[in-house]
């Protein structure tokens, strides 16, 4: 069930009224929810809630377990029971089909001739974001960072939350189990905010990724020529914008159904085109994973405890897997080397270098933000082509300045130039900034004319119910 879809309207506005009902338990309301949620899953495939009810059975009585052995042999085991469910679920339904592909493409290499019977492979949609997000709940168990949940229907609500099963935020269970203890207090503006939230992810979503910004990037990356470098840039920043416009619009309408439903969810986006260097973007953008990747990856690894040559590693093994992640490809793999090579080589100058003056002017941290932004765009070559031909192709006609084909009309060149620009604006201008402060400071009848010309837009520009991007990861 899309977030852009008039089924998701009439679902919500369903489970609001159930949910806000004056009458039933604070239980009761939970269990409406947690249906809720395995119906919101249902409408994509119904079958795969059979991997939700696993990934929940297992993850709960692991810790449970956990909780009760002082062992460490034994902890260690059950541990180990957990991380080969989750993972072993998601490499077979996320990664089967590419490790056989590259494992006939290596005995072929060899000269062996490898038949393998034909098969498909139907990904689970949402699978690694709420892969993650019982992982961490053993993880945190076993690593005495939280108490086992008290409730399994608390457990399984974490699990299954609709507003964020799909495309996270990736929720961390100290962060949302403790809210479905007792029922939420009332909170003034909570529900308008929580609404005008949704109101800003679909503007996001349908006006900027869908409407202003996906028909020039996918006619570039699926030109199949090579390209005038102007097209091929605007092509690149088209899908810059659309994909932040495109995931940060999921995570903003999540985060707002998760409050006008009483709950908080932590954000995910924090203006991440205005970043200074790579550990400033990686600190803005996809926030819920990158503190996932440091917290179970990065730091268990040894992070930067052990050397520099170490850390460098690190560094490196937790991008590549975190590219990995996003999705069973080698372009993902090069897309998450660069990002570890962007932070290593950022960590390098750093530590031999050190703040100066200089690096504190305005000038100085104006430039370094451009070409973090420049250097950025460049990976999502390697993100946006489905295969490497195009990825170098683009390459190419993006830094020689070659002359090549034209695939872009003069309405989207002034589209998404002036999009961009907005959108850079923006997120300079908001980079010190939190939206509700903002807001706070603002009349309330300026945030309901912007709010109200964004839901104008919204209904004028809605054609499609085009799926998220993070859908597929």
């Amino acid at each position: 069930m899309l977030f852009n879809s008039l089924t998701f309207v009439a679902f919500f506005a369903i489970v609001l009224a159930l949910h806000h009902a004056p009458w039933g338990s604070w239980r009761a309301k939970k269990i409406q929810l947690l249906v809720a949620s395995y119906l919101f899953y249902a409408a994509w495939n119904p079958p795969f809630i059979l991997l939700l009810w696993i990934s929940t059975v297992v993850d709960w009585h692991v810790a449970q377990r956990i909780h009760a052995t002082a062992a460490r042999r034994r902890r260690r085991i059950w541990l180990l029971v957990s991380v080969a469910v989750n993972l072993g679920i998601l490499g077979y339904f996320k990664y089967g089909g590419f490790l056989l592909d590259n494992w006939v493409a290596l005995v072929g290499a060899l000269g062996i001739e490898w038949q393998v019977p034909s098969w498909t492979i139907v990904l689970p949609v949402g699978i690694s974001f709420y892969t993650f997000q019982t992982m961490a709940y053993s993880l945190d168990v076993y690593l005495r960072r939280a108490e086992p949940a008290d409730s399994l229907l608390d457990f399984g609500l974490f699990v299954t939350f609709f507003p964020q099963l799909v495309a996270g935020p990736i929720v961390r269970p100290t962060d949302l189990i403790p809210q479905f203890a007792n029922r939420p207090p009332p909170r003034a503006g909570r529900f308008a905010w929580g609404l005008s939230l949704m109101v800003l992810g679909m503007f996001q979503k349908i006006v900027i990724a869908d409407g202003a910004l996906a028909p020039a990037a996918e006619k570039v990356f699926e030109a199949g020529d090579t390209l005038a470098w102007t097209d091929a840039w605007l092509g690149t920043l088209a899908f810059s914008g659309q994909i932040f416009s495109d995931f940060a619009g999921y995570s903003t309408t999540a985060i707002g159904a998760a409050l006008v439903l009483g709950f908080s969810l932590p954000d995910n986006f924090r203006f991440p085109y205005a970043a200074v260097g790579f550990s400033d973007f990686w600190r803005r953008w996809h926030v819920s994973l990158s503190t996932w990747l440091s917290d179970y990856l990065y730091v268990p690894l040894g992070g930067n405890r052990k050397g520099p040559a170490r850390t460098y590693v690190n560094l490196m093994l937790t991008m590549l897997l975190g590219g990995l992640w996003h999705g069973a490809s080698w372009t993902f793999v090069v897309w998450g080397g660069l990002h570890g090579t962007y932070l290593a080589v950022e960590r390098f100058i750093r530590e031999r270098v050190g703040p100066t003056r200089l690096s504190r002017t305005l000038p100085f941290q104006i430039a370094l933000a451009m070409l973090t932004y420049f250097l950025v765009n460049v990976t999502w070559v390697f993100f946006r082509a489905r295969e490497f031909d195009t990825a170098w192709r683009m390459i190419g006609s993006m830094l020689t300045f070659g002359s090549g084909k034209r695939v872009l009309p003069a309405v989207d060149i002034a589209l998404v130039g002036g999009t961009i620009f907005a959108m850079l604006l923006v997120h300079g201008l908001m980079r010190e900034r939190r939206l509700e402060e903002v807001v706070a400071r603002t009349p309330w009848w300026v945030t309901a004319t912007v709010v109200g010309a964004m839901l104008v837009s919204i209904v004028i520009t809605q054609g499609s119910t085009n799926a998220f991007i993070y859908f597929q990861f």
